[in-house]
């Protein structure tokens, strides 16, 4: 008798300071972009964690806030991470395990 059992999918993730709307829009804009992602929030802390990928795209995030946006901005809402910072540049973040 064979065994079929699907590799464990990983999930990555952030935690971004929980200050208020403009928090929640980005939660709304990285939740919008990444199916499965889901969102748990703590006092002061919103986790929002995706199986295998996460991409943070500016485009998204703008039409959230209604204003411009420069990833780079996107240093100064996170905590932590858990996975690999795979691409970063002006366009989007992508968050995903190496292997």
């Amino acid at each position: 008798m064979t065994s079929t059992t699907s590799p464990r999918i990983r999930a990555v993730g952030v935690d971004l300071q929980d200050t208020g709307e403009e928090s929640s829009q980005l939660v709304d804009s990285i939740v919008a972009d990444n199916a499965g992602a889901e969102v748990t929030r703590l006092p002061g802390l919103v986790r929002v964690q995706a199986p295998a990928v996460m991409t943070i795209r500016r485009e998204t995030v703008e039409r959230h806030l209604g204003r411009g946006w420069e990833t780079h901005e996107f240093q100064m809402a996170i905590v932590s991470y858990f996975g690999h910072i795979a691409e970063w540049d002006d366009d989007e973040i992508v968050i995903k395990w190496d292997h």
